[in-house]
């Protein structure tokens, strides 16, 4: 049986460049618990949630185009595994269709029967779907 990582895409009314932008301020739809860089490639940053860290590297940039995120360490404090995402990948890609521009979302190792992943499934959904989206069409997310 494939691995399916997850994914999922959202198109919206807004160039590349300011998608681009938008998601490497991941204060602005993630987490306003933020400490580090995102801004170009070997860039680290962490985000928290209570109890729940997350650290990332920045290992790709194209601009407006692609994102490439490395999960070096978390502690997910409600999982036997707290380091189960660990080496996970996190990609961005950036395309127009027509006038509007897809983001086509992935995170690659988040596959179906780790014990996260129904939890971080909805977490993901609702980030991309409900606030990095409301990012672009109102100008403010709904970070954490």
């Amino acid at each position: 049986m494939e691995k399916q990582d997850y994914s999922l895409s959202i198109t919206v009314d807004a160039s590349a460049q300011e998608i681009f932008n938008k998601i490497n301020n991941v204060a602005a739809w993630w987490s306003t618990n933020f400490e580090g860089k995102s801004e170009k490639v070997n860039d680290v940053f962490t985000v928290r949630f209570g109890e729940t860290s997350i650290t990332i590297k920045i290992v790709e940039l194209i601009s407006n185009q692609k994102i490439l995120w490395l999960v070096t360490d978390c502690y997910k404090h409600w999982l036997k595994d707290k380091k189960e995402w660990v080496d996970t990948q996190i990609s961005w890609e950036i395309s127009a269709i027509g006038d509007k521009t897809q983001i086509y979302f992935t995170h690659i190792g988040l596959v179906p029967g780790l014990e996260c992943y129904n939890g971080c499934e909805d977490a993901w959904t609702y980030y991309l779907k409900e606030s990095l989206y409301k990012l672009f069409t109102e100008g403010q997310g709904i970070p954490e």
